[in-house]
């Protein structure tokens, strides 16, 4: 057998992810205000592309889904709508008193401040400020001494989000050779800094604080402060011994603690939470919700136009551009309108799937939007995938970060898949619908009639659901609901 070297000829096959295809991937599982992100950048970079500013959206034809196997309901989608405009008012001034005189000065105004000749523009809110910025003004004028300025100012820059100072005053003291009584007084006087309850060590001082600003914390209330573990347990009968006080007092001090902050310096930090916007708008036609015998509901679905913006690809400039162009300036219009064509077949492809997807969801959700939580059927990425015949990881990607505004609020593509439930007579349920209806039988129990785990399980049996004791207590456990026990100390006294 010789060794050496050869030439082999082999003929394979094999998937290349090119930069298309991983752009397409992208924008598939990317939110409507991704992909407006990423068009905004396309805009920049590709001089054949540009932004369509019609006000007239051409109206797709309705397309009719065909009803689920079992009783549902047909569906229309349309990819963009476009309501009529409606007609400018016109407008009659009658009184100019209103009216802006240009030349009028533009700065100053009059001394006397009846008028205000500011522009909108000047007037715009400005950001909310911060806590620190809040605490400081309150400092300088509180603290007329240096050394106590200079203190305070640690403090406020040894604070957490929530409001808290954790560090003992022993070691401010130490790292600002002082004393520890002059932190501690300086930290007490600025626990009634607005929002009181701040500078505290742990949550007992800061609600203890706050009711001392109320003029509430009486002996009881510390009391009930210094055992606020047993509270959390439910533990009511032995905070009554502890306290000294009957039911009835013991639940308007819980009733007062509710009241308080138990982390005042938590909102001013806070990014404000951003608008949910809906990828998807979902709206009944005529008859959905009440359809007459022997006619089936629709639902009509549409991409949200106001966060997708449409792209054009500029062919006449492309043209223009080519005459007596020299070969690198026509390679790069080759390879820019390349891109060009391929992002909008790219954005043409992505919505037909999205609808395609969010169509065959409502269409085996149709008893939720109908009925509420309760009607909701068992739906994995397999079943949808096969009715719109695609592979999974598309359903995945198309699910992915992509809500869907229905007549019952705004929802998550992913909400409607959930695992299913045997039934023993061979039916399925939905494991959302099963702790929806956990949640709403606990939320109906006395107080002389709490229902156990075991209780849970025989209720929804005789409804005809064959779950487990353990799978209760797992859907308890994530709805946040406490055991049957600590229920039961709960409800023994109203709080």
């Amino acid at each position: 057998m010789a060794l050496g070297p050869r030439l082999d000829l082999r003929q394979t096959q094999s998937l290349v992810m090119t930069p298309q295809l991983r752009q397409a991937i992208k924008l598939l599982q990317s939110s409507n205000v991704e992909v407006t992100a990423f068009i905004d950048e396309e805009l920049e970079r590709n001089p054949l592309l540009e932004r369509d500013e019609g006000i007239e959206v051409p109206v797709q034809a309705p397309e009719a889904v065909a009803p689920a196997p079992a009783p549902a309901d047909s569906f229309d989608t349309t990819t963009a709508t476009t309501l009529p405009a409606e007609a400018e008012a016109p407008l009659d001034i009658g009184d100019w008193s209103n009216v802006y005189d240009a030349e009028a000065p533009s700065r100053g105004g009059r001394a006397d401040f009846e008028t205000d000749d500011r522009g909108i523009d000047e007037m715009a809110a400005g950001r909310p400020r911060s806590l620190r910025e809040e605490i400081g003004e309150q400092l300088r004028l509180t603290f007329a001494d240096p050394g106590d300025r200079l203190i305070a100012a640690q403090l406020v820059a040894l604070l957490d989000g929530a409001g808290r100072l954790a560090v003992e005053d022993a070691r401010i003291a130490a790292a600002l050779g002082c004393e520890e009584a002059r932190v501690a007084a300086i930290r007490a006087r600025m626990q009634r800094f607005e929002p009181v309850g701040m500078f505290c060590r742990d949550l007992a001082e800061c609600l203890s604080v706050q009711l001392a600003e109320r003029n509430r914390l009486d002996p009881a209330m510390v009391a009930l402060l210094a055992n606020l573990e047993l509270l959390a347990r439910r533990e009511m009968r032995v905070l009554m011994r502890l306290c000294e006080v009957d039911a009835e007092d013991l639940a308007d001090m819980v009733a007062e603690l509710k009241r308080l902050d138990p982390k005042p310096g938590a909102g001013f930090d806070d990014d404000p939470t951003p608008a949910l916007v809906p990828d998807v708008l979902m709206r009944p036609a005529p008859l959905a919700l009440e359809p007459e015998e022997g006619m089936e509901a629709e639902w009509i679905l549409e991409l949200n136009p106001e966060t997708l913006p449409r792209v054009l690809v500029n062919r006449g400039f492309h043209a223009r551009a080519q005459v007596g162009a020299n070969r690198e300036v026509r390679a790069f219009l080759a390879e820019q309108m390349q891109a060009a064509n391929w992002l909008v077949k790219s954005l043409e492809q992505r919505a037909s799937t999205i609808l395609k997807v969010s169509a065959e969801i409502v269409r085996r959700q149709d008893g939720f939007f109908r009925h509420g939580v309760a009607h909701l059927r068992p739906l994995i990425l397999r079943d949808v995938a096969e009715a719109v015949e695609m592979h999974e990881s598309t359903v995945s990607r198309v699910t992915a970060n992509k809500y869907i505004a229905t007549p019952r609020g705004n929802f998550e593509l992913k909400y409607f898949f959930t695992t299913a439930i045997g039934g023993t007579g061979g039916e399925t349920f939905s494991a959302e619908a099963i702790r929806h209806r956990i949640r709403s039988m606990v939320d109906a129990e006395s107080a002389a009639d709490i229902l156990s785990d075991d209780a849970i399980v025989a209720i929804l049996k005789r409804e005809g659901v064959d779950i487990a004791r353990r799978t209760v207590a797992k859907y308890r456990e994530a709805l946040r609901i406490p055991s049957s026990v600590q229920r039961k100390r709960e409800k023994a006294v109203p709080a």
